[in-house]
């Protein structure tokens, strides 16, 4: 039987199938890409992804990457997990609405504050500036608006996931969306009165206690 293996940077966007995985409770192989190195944009990587971005999923002869697709892909090939709502419900509507504003909406958002290089030209040191100051102003407006559904799931269910009384995938998602925000000048997500707790009890699960010490990250992880 094939080993599924995980093409990863510690705390990259590798972080959510990572913990993912562990989850899942499957046997799987880390394989390091050193992006400090630029390993990331070599020939050999990019073979698999020619973006030279990580994650980079690796299932028998199926070669994935995107990090939101390489999630459906395992909830759906380990649908007794339930890592993600039945197929053709409206939960499961929920959970694509969710993880795409996450990869689309966030993960977007701070992928400009992070990488503003990638928009500006080499040198424009106050358009960098600039750039990030307008796109984490943009950042607090949306965990403003993860932090009222978690209020709004907290009338119905005791301790809420973002999906209500179920943890999923998005959740995970969430963690490590948030967990980049966590040295912002502007409040971060653990600021935030319902996304604060809900952090700390993702962050108490096994699966991500185990990746995290996998990725060779310590505590405050958010």
């Amino acid at each position: 039987m094939t080993m599924i293996q995980l093409h990863y940077s510690p705390s990259s966007a590798a972080m959510t199938p990572h913990i993912l995985l562990e989850e899942l409770g499957v046997l799987f192989e880390k394989i390091l890409v050193d992006t400090s190195t630029g390993a990331h944009r070599l020939d050999a990587y990019r073979q698999l992804n020619p973006n030279g971005l990580v994650p980079t999923l690796t299932d028998g002869d199926l070669v994935l990457y995107e990090t939101a697709a390489i999630c459906l892909h395992l909830c759906d090939t380990h649908p007794t997990a339930a890592l993600a709502p039945p197929l053709g419900s409206p939960e499961r509507a929920h959970f694509y609405k969710w993880l795409i504003w996450l990869t689309n909406t966030l993960q977007a958002t701070l992928i400009v504050y992070f990488y503003p290089d990638r928009w500006l030209s080499a040198g424009n040191t106050a358009g960098v500036l600039e750039l990030q100051a307008h796109a984490e102003a943009k950042v607090g407006p949306l965990l403003d608006q993860l932090d009222a559904e978690l209020a709004r799931q907290g009338v119905t269910h005791a301790q809420p996931w973002l999906l209500g009384a179920r943890y999923s995938a998005v959740d995970i998602y969430t963690l490590m969306l948030c967990r980049w925000t966590r040295n912002f000048a502007t409040p971060p997500a653990r600021s935030r009165p319902h996304l604060g707790p809900y952090l700390q009890r993702v962050l108490a699960r096994p699966a991500v206690v185990r990746a995290m010490a996998a990725e060779g990250l310590v505590p405050p992880w958010v």
